[in-house]
């Protein structure tokens, strides 16, 4: 099977070669860092330079999901141009001079039937990556709350993290989700559901 670094794509143009595999890329982030100003620049630049398709979940809870869409090479250059950003607003909250570069951490949301390949029996494949990239990485033991996703969390500066992402990726492709995939969804749990629920039937007992 071809890897996520190059399509093989024999007999066709370069374009179709790009476009034989489309990758779609999770990532838990707080809002603020794609916002980058008044109208979104930030992400208005990661979206033209890379040419990948990049969406940011709405709502009031400060975590959202920023999904990135496209060809493989789109997706990792908008993953690194997102972790060179991670490093600049750390830097620019130190003076970024004596404390040399600060590790940046990304969370990939990933399907927990795909998790298995990942961490690889007995952990070989989760050590594998860990000693090649330089990069921390771990899996989240528990399911994402009313998901079958898990926390995948990749730590460490820029160039090792996204070496890292492109051997995750490099698994995940490989390696489909099994069943239906319930996607997770930052502050929505079934509390909120259930309040939101009752206020309704308050709000309309009260009128009558």
């Amino acid at each position: 099977m071809a890897s996520p670094d190059r399509a093989s794509g024999v007999g066709g143009s370069p374009e179709e070669t790009e476009l034989s595999i489309t990758l779609t890329l999770r990532m838990l982030m707080h809002g603020k860092v794609m916002a980058g100003g008044s109208k979104g620049e930030t992400v208005k630049r990661i979206r033209e330079q890379s040419t990948a398709r990049i969406t940011i979940s709405e709502g009031s809870c400060p975590e959202r999901i920023t999904t990135i869409t496209g060809s493989t090479d789109a997706v990792f250059r908008a993953v690194s141009m997102i972790a060179f950003k991670l490093e600049e607003d750390l830097g620019a909250g130190g003076d970024g001079v004596s404390a040399g570069r600060a590790p940046v951490t990304l969370r990939l949301v990933i399907p927990a039937s795909q998790c298995g390949s990942l961490i690889g029996k007995a952990g070989a494949k989760i050590r594998e990556i860990r000693e090649s990239t330089g990069a921390q990485v771990q899996v989240a033991g528990d399911l994402l709350p009313n998901s079958t996703e898990r926390a995948v969390t990749v730590s460490g500066v820029p160039d090792t993290i996204i070496q890292c992402v492109r051997q995750i990726c490099a698994v995940i492709l490989e390696s489909p989700p099994k069943g239906a995939t319930i996607p997770y969804h930052p502050g929505l749990s079934l509390g909120t559901i259930l309040l939101s629920a009752n206020q309704v039937r308050g709000h309309s007992i009260s009128k009558g």
